[in-house]
């Protein structure tokens, strides 16, 4: 168990790895730029579980010039260490996802490894620390080629390739990368703006924040807290400032009762993951419709987190109307009556608007967005959703306007804004076995097609022969005869 289960796991995966990586051989031609370097075919900006799985999806099939980067330190890669404020994966333990249906590579043998089968059927869901410690193993094993602490800043075509502007956080080195597709892997927070209710963001901000944002928790202790909203995410920092001394915690729900239901429980299987995205926009757009405009549910796990503590209050269909600071209290006016706090948490979701990330402005501008494409029946509207990018088969960007900016087909996005193009995709670990082949047999396909003239020429030059007739230069010699006495 502990090490010695993990380097002989370690070795398992070496020979798993071996036993499948028939055909073996680099196919991928090497394309240089106008300046002599040497052009990547694909640059994965994230280093999170969906940029590491898409790595080791594209070395799986032979793609193996590729950089994986990441602005955040080693480990604090994703939500898990930041922002993510809840003990465990919400997802059930089973799930399975980077390791792309190796056995050797699954969270469950990672675990079992280290401490053994009884303690897996002990466990009741991943440790979000063990799933970040399982992502690093991950990592290492499959020697992915993640590079820390270097910041996407934008993405321009260059020819017939992309120009990536890079920024490395250590020494404020800008580097520049020619890369012929580019993956865009970067959590849910990239493709908008976490949104906060007018009536709090008009607030001096030493009286709020965003569940999305970094909290001072410790700050909290023996105050009144105030939670707006009544998803996963607002209870799971209800409970971090219960659990951090907070005097009292509130939690706001506008509605009259908690959803408990999880629509999303319902869609996990295996053709609604895998061919949602096959679907006509009819169809997509009304699942999504729906979904979307649930609030969704938490685990119970969640709720008795936070409601196990003697100081938590819930209060439905308390939407907050207006928000006032009266000295060093917050004033809280709601249908139910009006409520002090001393600081508010905002726990109202994500916003999924393209033009407001500095660096996806040279994307924004020319992406089709759902809002461009389908127009939905009466009754269906929803001004959200037609914000979403309309994205192609493999998670490619596309046109706006025909021949505008033909080069977004080789940009794809891999985070929450694929919702409606895909159903839960970018950004969930019980998605990702189906959505990171699809994405990566988008890469494999468009680079072959692009080369296909190198090789119809390398085809037409082979002439390796599969053996050589004697006296042809190199072939061995006639073996002599055994001769044998009876």
């Amino acid at each position: 168990m502990g090490d010695s289960g993990l380097k002989a796991l370690e070795s398992q995966v070496a020979r798993d790895l071996q036993r499948i990586a028939y055909p073996k051989s680099d196919w991928v031609p090497p394309r240089y730029d106008t300046s002599g370097g040497r052009v990547l075919d694909a640059l994965i900006v994230g280093g999170g579980q969906g940029g590491l799985a898409i790595g080791h999806g594209l070395l799986r099939n032979r793609v193996t010039n590729i950089r994986i980067v990441d602005r955040a330190e080693r480990g604090l890669e994703g939500p898990w260490m930041t922002y993510a404020r809840m003990a465990t994966l919400r997802s059930p333990k089973e799930v399975n996802g980077p390791d792309l249906d190796i056995p050797s590579l699954t969270f469950q043998a990672w675990f079992e490894a280290q401490h053994g089968a009884a303690a897996w059927l002990a466990l009741n869901k991943i440790a979000k620390e063990d799933w970040v410690a399982y992502l690093l193993w991950l990592r290492d094993t499959l020697k992915l080629p993640v590079e820390n602490r270097v910041e996407f800043q934008r993405v321009d075509p260059e020819g017939e390739y992309l120009r990536a502007t890079l920024v490395h956080l250590a020494d404020g080195r800008v580097e520049t990368v020619r890369t012929r597709k580019l993956v865009l892997a970067t959590g849910i927070e990239a493709s908008g703006r976490w949104w906060t209710p007018p009536v709090v963001e008009t607030l001096d901000r030493r009286f709020w924040a965003h569940t999305g944002e970094a909290i001072d928790f410790p700050a909290l202790v023996g105050r009144r807290v105030a939670v707006l909203g009544a998803g996963a995410s607002a209870f799971d920092n209800a409970a971090t400032a219960l659990e951090a001394g907070a005097a009292e915690v509130a939690v706001y729900c506008r509605r009259p009762d908690l959803q408990r239901v999880q629509p999303f429980k319902w869609l996990s299987f295996p053709g609604f993951l895998n061919h949602f995205a096959d679907l006509d926009d009819r169809w997509r757009w009304r699942f999504m419709n729906h979904l979307l405009s649930l609030r969704e549910a938490f685990p119970k796990e969640t709720w008795q987190r936070a409601a196990g503590h003697p100081n938590f209050r819930l209060e439905t269909g308390a939407v907050w109307q207006r928000c006032e600071a009266v000295g060093d209290v917050v004033r809280l006016h709601t249908p139910r009556g009006r409520f002090e706090a001393d600081f508010l948490i905002v726990g109202t979701g994500f916003d999924v608007d393209l033009p407001r990330r500095p660096e996806m402005a040279g994307i924004a501008a020319h992406a089709a967005l759902w809002g461009d494409r389908y127009a939905p029946p009466a009754g269906e509207e929803n001004e959200r959703l037609a914000r979403y990018p309309y994205l192609g088969s493999t998670y490619e960007f596309l046109e706006k306007s025909p021949d505008t900016a033909p080069w977004l087909r080789h940009v794809r996005l891999f985070t929450f804004a694929t919702t409606v193009s895909f159903g839960p995709s970018g950004a969930s670990v019980n998605a990702m076995k189906f959505a990171v082949p699809r994405l990566v047999s988008g890469i494999v396909r468009d680079l072959f097609h692009e080369d296909i003239d190198g090789h119809w020429q390398s085809l037409q030059a082979y002439d390796l022969p599969e053996f050589l007739l004697p006296g042809e230069e190199g072939a061995a010699a006639p073996a002599k005869p055994v001769i044998g006495l009876f």
